[in-house]
C-alpha cells in the first residue's frame, strides 16, 4: 500500500512539473531506507537508459542534490565540473544537457529526488526552478501525510498524545488531505480524521448539523488557532472564501463567535 501511494504522489508530480515548467523530460525516484535513489518514473524520456538507475549519494548532479538537501542544476551535464560523472553513458544516451535536481525533504530526511531536462544547453529559468520546488513540496506534504496517517493507524508503544496533541494531528491531517493526489490514501486520511472525531466518546455529527467537508476543515484550522488567514494558507483558500465557510458553520451551529462553534462542533461529534 505505501509503496503503491508513494509511486502515485511521485507520478503526479512529475506530470504536474512536466506541464508548469515545460521541460520535455522529467524523472524522478524515491530514497528507500539504506538504499540509494532510484529513478523509478520517468516521462518524455526517449530510451530506457535512466529506467531503474541507482544514484549514490554525492554522486553525479542527483547525488549531489541527495548529499546537500538542495536544488542543484547543470547547464550542460557532460562537461560540467562541480559535479562526478559517473552516470555520463545513461545521461548522454537520453541526450540531456540542462539538468535540475530538487529534493523531497521529509523531517530533514532526503525521501526522493525530482528531475527536469532540457536536450539543449540552455540556462533553467525562475519558472523551471519554481515548478520543480512546487512539485517537490507537493510530495514531501504527500509522503508526511501518509507518515502520519502510519503513526495514528499503528498502535503505539508509548503513551498516547494529549487531546490537544490529538486536535493538532486533526486539524493538520485535515488541511492535507484535498491536496492528496491518491484517492486510495485520501479516503484512508479522512477515516483517520472520522476516527480521531469519533474518539472523543461522542456519537457522531447530529442530524441536524451537516457541516460540508469545506466547514469541518475551517473549523479544524480555527480550533487549532489558526487566523482566517493563516486558515487560507494551509487549505489553499481564499481567506473571503474561508470567512464564508465558518459563518455558514457558525449559523450551522447556532453559534456566534469562532469559540462557540468550535466548542459547538465539538459537542456535536464533528471535532475531536
Amino acid at each position: 500500500m505505501a509503496e503503491r501511494t508513494e509511486a502515485v504522489e511521485l507520478r503526479a508530480a512529475l506530470v504536474r512539473l512536466r506541464r508548469g515548467s515545460g521541460l520535455p523530460v522529467v524523472f524522478g525516484g524515491l530514497v528507500e531506507a539504506g538504499r540509494p535513489l532510484r529513478i523509478a518514473e520517468l516521462h518524455g524520456a526517449l530510451t530506457p537508459a535512466l529506467r531503474g538507475l541507482a544514484v549514490s549519494p554525492g554522486n553525479g548532479l542527483g547525488g549531489k542534490c541527495v548529499a546537500l538537501a538542495r536544488p542543484c542544476a547543470v547547464t550542460d551535464y557532460p562537461v560540467a565540473r562541480h559535479i562526478t560523472h559517473e552516470y555520463d553513458l545513461p545521461v548522454s544516451a537520453e541526450g540531456l544537457r540542462s539538468v535540475i535536481a530538487v529534493p523531497v525533504v521529509v523531517r530533514r530526511q532526503v525521501r526522493g529526488v525530482l528531475y527536469g531536462a532540457l536536450r539543449d544547453a540552455l540556462p533553467l529559468g525562475e519558472r523551471v526552478f519554481d515548478a520543480a520546488v512546487a512539485a517537490a513540496r507537493d510530495v514531501e506534504q504527500a509522503l508526511a501525510v501518509r507518515d502520519e496517517v502510519s503513526r495514528l493507524v499503528e498502535p503505539a508503544a508509548a503513551p498516547g498524545p494529549s487531546w490537544e496533541e490529538v486536535r493538532q494531528a486533526h486539524g493538520e491531517l485535515r488541511a492535507l488531505a484535498p491536496r492528496v493526489a491518491d484517492e486510495e490514501l485520501r479516503a484512508r486520511l479522512l477515516a483517520v480524521c472520522g476516527r480521531l472525531e469519533s474518539a472523543a466518546g461522542r456519537p457522531g455529527p447530529a442530524e441536524d448539523v451537516a457541516l460540508t467537508p469545506r466547514e469541518t476543515d475551517v473549523l479544524a484550522a480555527v480550533a487549532s488557532g489558526a487566523t482566517n488567514a493563516a486558515a487560507a494558507q494551509r487549505l489553499g483558500l481564499r481567506p473571503e472564501t474561508v470567512k464564508g465557510y465558518l459563518r455558514s458553520a457558525m449559523r450551522k451551529l447556532g453559534a456566534h463567535t469562532r469559540l462557540e462553534a468550535v466548542v459547538a462542533a465539538r459537542r456535536a461529534g464533528a471535532l475531536p
